[in-house]
Parts: C-alpha cells; structure tokens; sequence
C-alpha cells in the first residue's frame, strides 16, 4: 500500500463523484469523464449497486478512454466479489495505468441487495482484507502500489481504514464529521470527501434536486443511523428530510457558494474533496457538465487556498 500523503498527492485537493456514471451508456459515461479530465480534475471517483455496471470493468472503460484522469473506486463493495478476485482486478488495472487506479472497498449497506446478507461488515470488512494482505498474486504488477482507501462513516471503521488502509472516504457527511475524522485518523491517514451539490442559486429547485439525492438515503438504515450519530433528530429525517438536513448535506447555490463549502472540508482536514453534482431527469450528461464548468474556475481557486 502507499502512504496516504502519496494518495492525497495522487488525487489533489479537488475532483470529482459521480454515480450517474454507472447508469449511462459507455460512450455518454467517457465524454463526461474525458471533458472532467480537460477541466483539470486529476481524479475521478464512481460507485456500484446491484443494479448497475460492475466496477472494475467500468473503472477500465473510463482509464481507457482518459489520458491522465485517476479513476477511484467509491466504492467497490465486498459483497461483490470475493477478495482474490477483487485484488486481481486492482492489480490488473494498477498494472495497465500505473498511478491511475485507487482501490475504494467498502461493506456498503443491508439494502445493496446482492442475497449474501450483510452480517457484521466491520469484521466482514476486516477479514476481507486479511485475505487481500496475504493471499498469492502471481500476475504482473506495477511498481506504483495501487492505494487502497475504505469508506468510513462511523468511528470504528475509520479507526480500520487508518490502521489497515491508506486512509478513508466519506460520503453524505458536513464538514463537522471531516473535523471529527481527521482528528480520530491522524494526519498521516489519506481523507477523501464527497460532497453533493447542485449549482442553482434559486432555493426551490436547488432544494428540490437536493431533497431527491437526500431522500434515497433515508431508506437505507446505516445511513439514517449516521444522521442520528451526526445529531440529526427524527423530525430532520421525516418524510424526504427537512430543510436543514438537506442543507446539511447538499451544497446548493451559485458556484462560489458551492466553493465555499468545499474549502470548508478541505479546512476541517480533508485532503480531497470529489464534488458529486446532482441531476434532475432529463440530460443527465448535459446537467452534470453544465455544473463542472460553472464549478472548474472556482475550484481552482479554492485548492490555491489549501
């Protein structure tokens, strides 16, 4: 594994989450993920679900179609695959583009659907990556380790993603859990942060496209367990979440305002912020780029400050 000052070096202080990715036809998914590349962000992070691509194979397509774009895992779920196998998918992707591929695992949650149950996921998460540490990988490597991150909400994940991993990710968080992270991982540990937005300065469609991204993750129980964690009462999460709780978790407004938020995590700790932009139905591809070239601009402005 790398140290996680090489992983916050790799990825820079700003890039890109982006869901969506994985429910658009490859050649809509790669000119998305080559004009993120043109607008200067050196990484670019993508997700899986039951439902959509599989990881790996799509994490190909993008490094692929991109000449210098890191592609990261946001993340693998080990009820995906088997360890052997996901170690050789990092290791067949670190080999073909050296320093371009950062391995994102996590346990996800109950509701990912993939019939295996989701039976005590620290010890699961654990034993998973004493079989990574230890198991024979006998193809060709590449000098350049492939970092291995591991989503961490609660304390006691982030607690293994400092001792067994580069560092962590978080998803769905405010800048006030990047400050409690930083503090419980110490400043060696890598911390990547995702965070929603939508650049639209009018409240009620800002927050309309915000709530829909909020209200998928009130039906996931870990999730709702972190907002509770967070001080979130039952009332913030009622319904498809208040106003506050949407605040809270989507930064919504013109693209300096969506900035600030960003510079907020990078002050609390975070080493890397992956700006994840919201769509609402319709050109998906269109309203996410729309929102990457108001951002492009401002974001570099905001890891100069860093």
């Amino acid at each position: 594994m790398t140290a996680g000052r090489e992983v916050a070096a790799l990825v820079g202080p700003t890039g890109v989450w982006l869901a969506a990715l994985a429910e658009l036809p490859a050649a809509d998914a790669l000119g998305v993920a080559r004009e993120i590349e043109q607008l200067g962000h050196r990484a670019l992070w993508i997700g899986e679900s039951p439902a959509h691509k599989e990881v790996f194979t799509h994490a190909g397509l993008l490094l692929a179609g991109t000449d210098r774009l890191v592609v990261g895992t946001g993340i693998a779920t080990i009820w995906g695959r088997d360890a052997t196998a996901t170690d050789a998918a990092a290791q067949t992707l670190g080999e073909a583009y050296p320093g371009r591929f950062v391995l994102g695992l996590g346990a996800s949650h109950a509701e990912a659907g993939r019939g295996q149950g989701h039976h005590r996921p620290l010890t699961a998460l654990r034993e998973y990556l004493d079989t990574l540490d230890t198991h024979p990988y006998r193809g060709p490597v590449s000098d350049v380790a492939v970092p291995r991150v591991l989503a961490a909400l609660r304390p006691r994940m982030q607690e293994l993603a400092r001792d067994r991993a580069d560092g962590g990710l978080t998803f769905f968080v405010p800048p006030s859990h990047t400050a409690a992270m930083r503090d419980r991982i110490g400043p060696a540990a890598f911390l990547g942060v995702e965070q929603a937005v939508v650049v639209d300065p009018d409240p009620a469609t800002a927050r309309a496209t915000a709530r829909a991204h909020v209200a998928t993750r009130l039906r996931l129980r870990n999730y709702v367990a972190h907002l509770h964690a967070l001080g979130h009462p039952e009332s913030d999460l009622a319904g498809h979440g208040s106003d506050r709780l949407v605040d809270d978790l989507v930064a919504w407004g013109d693209a300096e305002a969506v900035g600030a938020r960003v510079h907020a995590h990078l002050a609390a700790g975070a080493d890397h912020v992956a700006v994840h932009p919201l769509a609402a139905a319709g050109d998906v591809p269109g309203q996410i780029l729309d929102q990457l070239r108001l951002l492009a601009p401002v974001l570099v402005a905001t890891a100069a400050r860093t």
